[in-house]
């Protein structure tokens, strides 16, 4: 698989018109991207984080250690939307065991508990629901399973 440069990336964009551009961010906005999109969310926010601490906090140790885990998880979905299997197989495994969290710790955590409350319930319940339809769903439209 040919890597494309940012130069031929930019030369590439002026020629697309603008339903090819609709078209591109359909694709990449579907089931088969979602838990590439979710990873990207989760690096992004991970390296503001970091910028975060780094800045207003003045902590340096470990936001380091942050900055590890926005770098890798950044380049898996990067893998990933480039089209490389491993990395699909990886943030699925990842994406399945985040399901797994939240599903017992719906049955079985204490602290999520007390810091949430109430809304708890809804919270963890709507992470269990919505990362394991997308956990399912890119499983389906990427074949990892078969």
């Amino acid at each position: 698989m040919k890597t494309l440069r940012l130069p031929t990336i930019i030369r590439m964009a002026h020629r697309q018109t603008g339903n090819e551009w609709e078209q591109d961010l359909k694709n990449l906005f579907s089931l088969k991207h979602s838990l590439d999109l979710l990873a990207v969310i989760v690096a992004i926010a991970a390296l503001l984080g970091v910028l975060q601490s780094f800045i207003i906090g003045k902590h340096f140790v470990i936001p380091t250690m942050v900055l590890v885990l926005a770098v890798f998880i950044g380049n898996l979905a990067r893998s990933s939307l480039r089209g490389e299997r491993w990395a699909k197989h990886v943030l699925f495994w990842i994406f399945f065991i985040a399901t797994c969290h939240a599903f017992f710790a719906l049955f079985w955590a204490v602290t999520p508990r007390q810091i949430l409350g109430g809304s708890f319930l809804f919270v963890y319940g709507a992470m269990f629901v919505v990362v394991g339809f997308l956990t399912w769903q890119y499983a389906k439209k990427n074949e990892i399973l078969k």
